[in-house]
């Protein structure tokens, strides 16, 4: 099986090396869909995490995908956490752990993995003239989405928090995201930036500062998995008209082991995000009830879902859930030519 993300490298090198992709195949002709108010070729992308640059984001748009989101990036230069960052797990469809392994399924749409991260970022610097270039590769009908992040220090208050993405947010905008995709969820990362959706007060303030920084700018806000509906109502009453929709759900986190017991991405980080068909089931639930809870309301979201999307029977599961876009985390690193085929079967 042929991957185009080399899970035994460094971040760094699969960075600087890009995808490794054969030629991309033939693309059938555009649907012609909307998302969030523009007429994309489709509604089917792929979520931030695996493309991390320019390179990564024309190599896929080349090869059908047609909303690509530019891996979040921070207000200054972030290192990505020590190897090894992403492996295939064996995983039941309870909440304990899962344990790495390196015999995969016959069948690449029954993969799960787990990825550890922690939202490494380039120097502004770069990812500015960076998100330009990516821009410039994408045909007409496909959306280049920038996910952003707050890089908060010990002692911020929430106004610094807010700031923080408010600057990145912009600094996308000008840059050229068709879409500007806050991160509030990030299984793998302890401090504040990583549970923003869970503090509807900070929610708040952060969407109100960023939708003042990226103006008529479309903007996203990813969020995990509440733990309970209320939250989930407080939270879409907080940012309903100031956001145009959300991303869901971000990774849900599990212990990640070896089978002896030991801590695949070491001790401090012993929970991470596990992706693929093992979340499957559980983030089509979630964007049952987000969509339930957006309409009951009366909110004008949008949901783009994200979670365990391989086939065209998992992409249909998300449509028939309400979503109105789709975007794959994993899986477009073992299938590329997957939103090709579901274009193919639409």
């Amino acid at each position: 099986m042929d991957f185009s993300y080399d899970i035994a490298a460094s971040y760094r090198d699969n960075f600087e090396q890009g995808p490794r992709l054969s030629p991309p195949p033939s693309v059938p002709y555009p649907a012609q869909e909307e998302f969030l108010g523009e007429r994309v070729n489709s509604r089917l992308g792929i979520a931030a995490g695996l493309l991390p640059n320019a390179k990564w984001i024309s190599g896929y748009a080349a090869r059908g995908w047609d909303l690509l989101t530019y891996k979040t990036v921070r207000s200054k230069a972030r290192e990505c956490y020590p190897p090894p960052n992403w492996v295939f797990v064996d995983a039941d469809a309870g909440d304990g752990p899962v344990h790495a392994t390196q015999d995969l399924p016959e069948d690449p749409s029954q993969i799960s993995s787990a990825v550890c991260f922690g939202m490494p970022s380039m120097d502004p610097s770069f990812w500015r003239e960076d998100i330009a270039r990516a821009k410039e590769s994408l045909a007409e009908g496909q959306q280049l989405i920038v996910s952003v992040v707050a890089s908060p220090e010990s002692g911020w208050s929430a106004a610094q928090v807010a700031d923080d993405y408010a600057q990145c947010a912009a600094w996308a905008a000008e840059a050229g995201a068709d879409v500007v995709e806050a991160n509030y969820s990030c299984p793998n990362v302890c401090s504040a930036e990583g549970q923003v959706y869970m503090d509807v007060e900070l929610a708040d303030s952060v969407t109100k500062a960023v939708r003042s920084a990226i103006e008529q700018t479309r903007l996203l806000l990813k969020v995990g998995v509440f733990p309970d509906a209320d939250l989930q109502r407080s939270f879409l009453r907080a940012v309903a008209g100031v956001a145009d929709g959300i991303t869901l759900v971000n990774g849900i986190s599990r212990e990640v082991l070896h089978r002896d017991g030991r801590p695949v991405f070491g001790e401090d980080y012993v929970r991470a995000g596990v992706l693929g068909r093992i979340i499957h089931e559980p983030c089509v639930a979630a964007v049952r009830e987000a969509k339930a809870a957006i309409d009951a309301e009366g909110f004008n979201l949008a949901l783009a879902a994200v979670g365990g999307v391989s086939s065209l029977a998992d992409y249909k599961d998300f449509i028939d859930a309400g979503a109105d876009a789709v975007l794959c985390g994993s899986s477009p690193m073992y299938l590329p030519d997957l939103a090709a085929e579901i274009k193919a079967s639409l």
